[in-house]
């Protein structure tokens, strides 16, 4: 029973994506990033959750890999690129250009069955494109920096580049999941607030979001100590 109940706390994520595509058609952002960040909470409960209670095992005959990379693609991609595509920060043809790149990329990355690596890191930049695009919202940068933004982490994704999970990869964990949970905090501020230029949660937004983009990176140049 219990497997269960945790795969139907994983499909809340669909419910918490249509929550915040319907503030993104009204262009009601800071409604709408609310939603994802509740979805994202919950994205980051559910797998610890999952191998508790062994749902593979005891709740087979529902993939919950399958259903999280569904609520993923909505949540982490498809209504973030909608976002950035209807708001003013890439004007003209770079908001088509960032919304084509965004979604082509994004599900031939999220489909590629080498996505994941030895130590449960990602290679290749994880399409967390609602992290992106929630510290844009909030830092606001000039379109040229935004569309580079967009293109290198396009890129990225089709590189041999690490990127850590905050929960599953083993080396600084304690650090990493820390990290993760500030940003999380971060981001309910800057959305609180709604974007506020003056607030300090941009900083600690883009501070949480310097570390959790070029962890793993560091991981694969700094060596790993040999236990004696």
């Amino acid at each position: 029973m219990s497997a269960i109940a945790v795969h139907l706390f994983t499909a809340t994520g669909a419910v918490f994506a249509m929550l915040a595509m319907l503030a993104a058609v009204d262009q009601k952002w800071t409604l709408m990033f609310l939603w994802l960040v509740v979805a994202f909470v919950v994205d980051g409960i559910d797998g610890p959750l999952a191998r508790r209670y062994q749902v593979r095992t005891h709740a087979p005959i529902i993939d919950g890999v399958l259903m999280d990379l569904i609520i993923d693609y909505l949540t982490y991609v498809f209504i973030p690129a909608f976002a950035l595509f209807k708001s003013d920060l890439l004007p003209g043809w770079t908001g088509w250009a960032a919304i084509i790149l965004i979604t082509f990329a994004s599900v031939v990355y999220f489909a590629d069955t080498r996505m994941k690596t030895d130590d449960n890191s990602f290679a290749g930049f994880p399409a967390c494109w609602n992290m992106v695009v929630l510290v844009l919202f909030a830092v606001k940068p000039d379109f040229w920096i935004t569309l580079a933004i967009v293109v290198a982490l396009t890129i990225a994704m089709f590189t041999p580049l690490k990127f850590i999970h905050p929960v599953r990869t083993d080396r600084w964990r304690k650090v990493s999941l820390s990290l993760a949970l500030a940003w999380t905090g971060f981001a309910f501020w800057a959305v609180l607030v709604d974007f506020h230029p003056l607030s300090w949660a941009h900083w600690g937004l883009v501070a949480t979001s310097v570390y959790l983009l070029f962890a793993g990176i560091a991981q694969q140049v700094i060596p790993m100590r040999q236990r004696r």
